[in-house]
């Protein structure tokens, strides 16, 4: 599998749809997302469109319609983020972060 790439806040909202139900067509991510977010068609697609970029995800023509599918998984993004968090914040320091998530 991919190492996981940098993905946006609006990223990750639609990877955990596509993680939850993959394949979907991006009107079934649409409409997923259609509880918790007022996305157009249009939004939702141009997300797709770079977390395939990023790699994050990949698609397969069906017809006249794609099914996404990630390309990495939730744990992966989970392990680049909390790197990336530990370094830029506590200087690269496990315990320093673990004990102020303990603390709070």
């Amino acid at each position: 599998m991919a190492e996981a790439p940098r993905i946006s806040e609006a990223g990750w909202e639609v990877m955990k749809v596509v993680w939850a139900r993959s394949p979907l067509t991006a009107n079934e991510v649409c409409q997923a997302l259609s509880a918790r977010k007022d996305w157009s068609h249009r939004t939702v697609k141009t997300l797709l469109g770079r977390l395939v970029r990023k790699g994050a995800m990949t698609f397969k023509p069906q017809g006249n319609r794609y099914l996404y599918r990630p390309r990495v998984t939730k744990d992966q993004c989970v392990h680049m983020e909390s790197e990336s968090f530990r370094r830029r914040v506590f200087g690269g320091q496990a315990a320093s972060m673990l004990v102020h998530l303990v603390r709070s």
